[in-house]
């Protein structure tokens, strides 16, 4: 039995939360490392380096996310199947777009998983659940400047 201060049902209800929001990292990482194999055009070099650069970060958040679900008691969700199900992102396209419509698709991602990310807070704060709420400011924040970065490329 769990017993951190937080009562069951709060520890459920914010751990489907965080569930949503590894559903959607993940899913933004997975199209991501796809739109690093499958640019091409004038901006492969500049693209392809950053995309890699951003991949990595959210692979590297995942495990923090997942991680924060077992501690609040609950199992972290990790297949596929239920990744489509709980994402608030639609899957990576089957044939890659171009250049440019990548960075839009992932700029789009970026704004849907701070918008996950932030969705969590009312039940955060009233649990006084302050790992979480520290976890979800960083993500939050990461999420925001790399949808900033990419819509700026996106500027004529």
């Amino acid at each position: 039995m769990v017993n951190i201060g937080i009562d069951e049902q709060d520890r459920k209800t914010i751990s489907e939360g965080l569930g949503r929001l590894l559903a959607d990292t993940y899913t933004l990482y997975l199209t991501t490392h796809n739109f690093h194999w499958n640019v091409t055009g004038p901006m492969f070099n500049s693209l392809h380096a950053m995309f890699m650069a951003q991949y990595t970060e959210l692979w590297n958040a995942v495990d923090p996310i997942a991680e924060r679900i077992r501690s609040l008691g609950f199992p972290a969700p990790g297949s596929y199947a239920q990744y489509s199900e709980l994402s608030s992102l639609p899957d990576a396209p089957t044939v890659p777009p171009k250049a440019l419509e990548m960075v839009a698709i992932l700029a789009k991602g970026h704004e849907a998983a701070a918008r996950t990310a932030r969705s969590l807070y009312p039940a955060v704060e009233a649990a006084s659940d302050e790992p979480t709420a520290d976890l979800l400011t960083q993500r939050i924040g990461i999420h925001e400047q790399t949808a900033w970065m990419l819509r700026a490329l996106l500027e004529e």
